[in-house]
Formats: structure tokens, C-alpha cells, sequence
């Protein structure tokens, strides 16, 4: 689809939402070929009319060229008229870049501080900070020594298991999805099965599954009944590719070569989807590429030299894509969704870039994560864990690669080690 009716489906999907019919919708997207039977299936499963609504809305951008005028000329069929009406004016309309407003300088009166005699600015601001060669308490002792001086600023995990794990691991993909193996996959799927069992987790491992038996996996996890678990993990180990996303970028695919994209499988577990999880931390780790670029990194002077990639053989979880779907989403659809409280997304490279794995040891991202976990585990919080495997992956190889995360916890994360 073209780049200027993507962006008028994102700018007019707030007034969409508030309107549009979609039942006299579906028969007509089917027929026509947009949607298949599954994925309308998926979509009124989403929940309220306005959710089906939204979720109509931002698939349609992946659906192809033709998409846009067939999705106008259906509007036009179902009485909605004026909804297309809105959407053919969006697309005429040039993209407008943000404005500033009429900005002021705000002073601040700081009590005791000292002021210029001409003006209102304080000298210093003297920021007391911790000095280097404070004592600390013992590394073993560290989580706990938090945990005890802020229990409101650190989740409680007293649940024994602490909560359900889902590791989803495909390796092998049909030959008409134009996907390779993933070899080296299972390496890294037996390391976590280890690690969060070790974590008092309850593990569920699926492999091989197409997009739609991936989304049922999901579905099933977030309707049980949470409520007497402290936590919840989801991992995903895949080929990957870029998607239009308004929260969180990329799409994970299924063995059918049919993508998911990330924040549907977030957002399954979000406060509305999953009640009993309200409150509790949500954990999703993503071990895929979302993009193609291939990152050569920069030079530069430092005390801890790059590995060297070992000799197995290096392949990444990139697949070819079209140009990306999504760039930035207009302020009135985005305004219209909940936030992801509790939520943590940890990507195993920059969204864009290829995620690197080699065929006898594994990805480069589960490899450092689980030797982070085992070392660290029992006394710091998972964020600061998650800053050294960026560390740690970042150093390696000729190529190079970053993880990172989207975090939206409201407190620090210290998993309860066995």
C-alpha cells in the first residue's frame, strides 16, 4: 500500500473507530479477497466494536495495493459513505509536520538557591550523587537489600511457581513461506526451557507452528486464570520481519510464513485482555529480526576488545521485506489506546537490524541472556541484567548487533531463584 493511504488510514482511524459498522463488513472483505476466514476470525475476536474496529484498521495497511480503493468501495456498499469520505480527503491532504506552539520561558523559584543580579537563574545546582568508594552492600546481598528498604518500588513474586513461561520456537518453515531453517535454535530453546524452570517457572514449549496456531498458543495463555501467579513470560523465537505498528514494532512469523505482529501478542495480555494479570509483571523476550540492515558498527577506542565470531557458520533471522509498513502513527489514533502497564519487551537486536545466531552455539542474544541470569539472577533486577547482555552481544563478531527493550514496568524486577 502505498505511503499516502497508509497515512490516511492512520490519520482518520480515530474517527473510524468511533463510527464504523463492522459487521456488514466481513462478508465483503472476504469475498473480495482482503481477508481470509482465520484472520477474520482473529479480528472479531478482538473484542468490543471499536477494538474490531482498530485492529481492521491496521491490518488493512498489510494487505496490499488494491486494498485501499476495495476497502472504499465496500464503505460505499454498507451505507458508510461518509467514512470513506473522510479517508479519500486524508489522502488528498499533504503530511503535515508537527507544529510548535507559542513557547515560553517558565522560571523556577528554588528555595535557597542563589540568583544573578540580573536574574532569576540559580548559580548551581548541586546534586548529591553516591561517590565511588561508598561501601556497597555485597553483590549476593544487593536485590535483597533493595527489596527491603522499597517493597512499594519492587513486584513481590511469593508465588511458588511464579508464574507460567510459553516458549514458542519454530525452526523449520514450509518450503512456500520462503524461510530457512533456524538451525541452532533448539540449542537456545533447551537453554531457556533450563533457565526459567530454574526461575520457578512453569515452561510450555510449542514448536513449529503456523501464525494462526501461534495466536491460538497466546490466546489460551492469557484467558487462564492468573490470579493466584506473581509473573508471566512469553518467549518467541522465530524469523521476524518489519510491520505498521503503533506500540511495538515488528512481526514475528509463524512456520506458514504468515507474521503476528509483536503488539498483538503484547497486547493479548494487556490489562483489558488479561485481568488476573493486572498489575503483575509481563515479560516477552523476541529473538527475531525486525529488518535486513546489516550493522558494521563503528571504531572506536575501548579497553574491552570485540569477539571474534566463532568458526561455526553465522546466519541471521532477517527475512526480505517490502519497504516498512509503519512509520509514526497520527496523535488521534494514538491517543486512543490503553497503556501497557507491567509490561517489558526485550528484543534481541536494534528494530531494523538482523539478530545474529551461528548453528552450533546459538544466538548471540540467548547465549548472553541465559549466562546473565545464571550469574545474576539472584541479585540484581532484571533491567540492569538486560544492560549487560547489550553489552555483552554488542562486543561480538565482525557484524555487530545491540539488544534493547520497551519497558513499561512500574518497578524493578527481581526473579525469585530456587
Amino acid at each position: 500500500m502505498e505511503e499516502a493511504r497508509r497515512r490516511a488510514l492512520r490519520r482518520g482511524r480515530a474517527r473510524l473507530v468511533a463510527a464504523l459498522r463492522v459487521e456488514p463488513l466481513w462478508a465483503r472483505l472476504e469475498e473480495r479477497g482482503l481477508f481470509t476466514r482465520p484472520m477474520l476470525e482473529e479480528l472479531q475476536s478482538a473484542g468490543s466494536r471499536a477494538d474490531q474496529a482498530r485492529e481492521l484498521l491496521i491490518d488493512l495497511e498489510t494487505r496490499g495495493k488494491g486494498a485501499f480503493p476495495i476497502f472504499i468501495s465496500i464503505l460505499r456498499e454498507t451505507g458508510q459513505g461518509d467514512l470513506a469520505d473522510v479517508l479519500l480527503e486524508e489522502c488528498e491532504c499533504p503530511p503535515v509536520p508537527p507544529q510548535l506552539g507559542d513557547l515560553r520561558p517558565v522560571e523556577l523559584d528554588l528555595p535557597g538557591a542563589k540568583h544573578h543580579k540580573n536574574g532569576n537563574l540559580p548559580e548551581r545546582l548541586s546534586i548529591p550523587v553516591q561517590a565511588e568508594s561508598e561501601e556497597q552492600p555485597p553483590t549476593a546481598a544487593r536485590g535483597l537489600a533493595v527489596d527491603r528498604r522499597n517493597r512499594d518500588l519492587v513486584y513481590e513474586l511469593k508465588a511458588d511457581p511464579c508464574g507460567h513461561c510459553l516458549i514458542l520456537n519454530n525452526v523449520n518453515f514450509s518450503r512456500d513461506s520462503d524461510l530457512s531453517t533456524r538451525a541452532g535454535s533448539e540449542v537456545d530453546c533447551e537453554k531457556l526451557e533450563k533457565r526459567f524452570r530454574a526461575l520457578r517457572f512453569n515452561v510450555l514449549t510449542r514448536r513449529d507452528l503456523k501464525a494462526q496456531e501461534m495466536v491460538a498458543e497466546l490466546q489460551t495463555l492469557a484467558q487462564r486464570d492468573h490470579s493466584a501467579l506473581d509473573c508471566c513470560v512469553v518467549v518467541v523465537l522465530s524469523h521476524g520481519c518489519q510491520t505498521s505498528h503503533i506500540q511495538f514494532p515488528g512481526g514475528i512469523y509463524g512456520m506458514d510464513g504468515k507474521p503476528i505482529p509483536i503488539e498483538k501478542i503484547v497486547n493479548y495480555f494487556n490489562g483489558s485482555n488479561c485481568p488476573s494479570l493486572r498489575g503483575k509483571p509481563k515479560l516477552f523476550f523476541i529473538q527475531a529480526c525486525i529488518g535486513e540492515q546489516r550493522d558494521r558498527g563503528f571504531v572506536v577506542d575501548c579497553d574491552s576488545p570485540g569477539d571474534e565470531t566463532p568458526g561455526g557458520s553465522l546466519e541471521s533471522d532477517a527475512t526480505p521485506f517490502q519497504t516498512p509498513l509503519g512509520r509514526v502513527d497520527e496523535p488521534d489514533a494514538v491517543a486512543s489506546l490503553p497503556t501497557p502497564s507491567d509490561i517489558l519487551v526485550s528484543y534481541s537486536a536494534f528494530p531494523g537490524f538482523v539478530s545474529w545466531r551461528e548453528a552450533l552455539s546459538g544466538l548471540w542474544y540467548v547465549e548472553a541472556l541465559d549466562s546473565v541470569l545464571e550469574q545474576y539472577a539472584r541479585s540484581e533486577d532484571l533491567l540492569n541484567m538486560l544492560l549487560r547482555v547489550a553489552n555483552a552481544v554488542s562486543a561480538k563478531g565482525t557484524y555487530k548487533q545491540i539488544p534493547g527493550c520497551f519497558n513499561f514496568l512500574r518497578k524493578k524486577f527481581f526473579f525469585a531463584c530456587t
